[in-house]
């Protein structure tokens, strides 16, 4: 049988469940500088990635297989070099549903309860109040561009709260919670219908800069960007231009185009801007959750079948 070597950390019992999935395969579990570079060399199947494996599991004559990347995002991956031979990647998209879904949730209320506002007039310790009455999430619109498994849960949760949702997908396919579905080139139609615009978009040539200077143009006057998908989709310039013109009242960003965003960067200093540091999937469940999609799929893969989730289609890049 074959080799599994395994790069993330994982408890006695995580790596018995892989065992117990591919009985007769050889384990090596271990960080990749860590490791001797024939098991790289040698491994049908890697958990987790490293350049590394570019340089040593990517020869000719090497045995790679499958790639189950431990993140779910895979833009920094070498698609030439794994589509040439032919191997399969898988992520692990889907593990942010809850802890993205939630900080979204929490950027929102933030901007429409006045919790910002109010913590940094706590640090003042001055009392201070709304100079107008504060508004609600309850029937607002929240459009949603990158309706995966992470809007999916947003809209689910958004429509709880009273929302009327809106999404955009590449496939324009209809989800629950979502009222109406739009595909990509329906895009700016669907900004202009937003009170929240929330970006959960991957990044791909397609999306880099997709949020320039005409797609903020389209922006409802005061709506509120949150944008918790990936920096580059984001062309910073338009955005900081649409935060002054009054285009957009409310930004909160977890990513950005630069990373650490620089300290000089005038969006620290801007009132209507909320920044957290790239923390959105943030969570304690990671691991688990990220074990529970490999071993599926390695269930599949040792029975011969076709990887049942999150298979990563060369054409799209995600």
């Amino acid at each position: 049988m074959g080799k599994i070597v395994c790069f993330p950390s994982l408890s006695e019992e995580q790596q018995q469940r892989i065992q117990n999935a591919a009985p007769g395969y050889t384990l090596k579990f271990g960080k990749a500088k860590e490791l001797d570079p024939s098991e790289l060399k040698e491994a049908e199947i890697i958990l987790g990635w490293s350049p590394l494996v570019t340089e040593h599991a990517l020869k000719q004559d090497s045995l790679l297989k499958w790639v189950q990347v431990w993140s779910a995002g895979v833009d920094n991956l070498p698609f030439a070099d794994l589509q040439q031979k032919n191997i399969q990647i898988t992520s692990a998209n889907g593990v942010h549903a809850i802890p993205i879904t939630e900080i979204i949730l929490g950027m929102m209320l933030s901007h429409s309860r006045w919790l910002r506002q109010a913590m940094l007039h706590q640090q003042q310790s001055e009392w201070k109040t709304p100079a107008k009455p504060l508004p609600e999430l309850h029937g607002k619109t929240a459009v949603i561009v990158g309706v995966g498994e992470i809007g999916t849960e947003t809209a689910r949760i958004l429509k709880a709260l009273g929302m009327h949702t809106i999404g955009v997908r590449r496939s324009g396919k209809d989800v629950p919670n979502v009222d109406q579905m739009y595909d990509m080139t329906g895009l700016h139609e669907a900004l202009s219908k937003g009170d929240y615009v929330i970006n959960i978009l991957p990044l791909t040539d397609e999306t880099k800069h997709i949020y320039d200077q005409t797609a903020f143009q389209h922006f409802k006057s005061g709506a509120c960007f949150v944008n918790v998908g990936r920096g580059p989709s984001v062309k910073t310039e338009a955005l900081l231009d649409a935060l002054q013109r009054g285009q957009i009242a409310f930004a909160a960003l977890d990513v950005f185009e630069e990373e650490p965003l620089p300290a000089d960067h005038p969006l620290w200093g801007m009132d209507n801007v909320l920044i957290t540091p790239h923390i959105a999937g943030s969570t304690e469940q990671y691991t688990e959750r990220a074990l529970d999609i490999f071993v599926k799929n390695l269930e599949a893969y040792i029975a011969g079948d076709t990887l049942p989730l999150n298979l990563v289609d060369y054409s799209h890049k995600y």
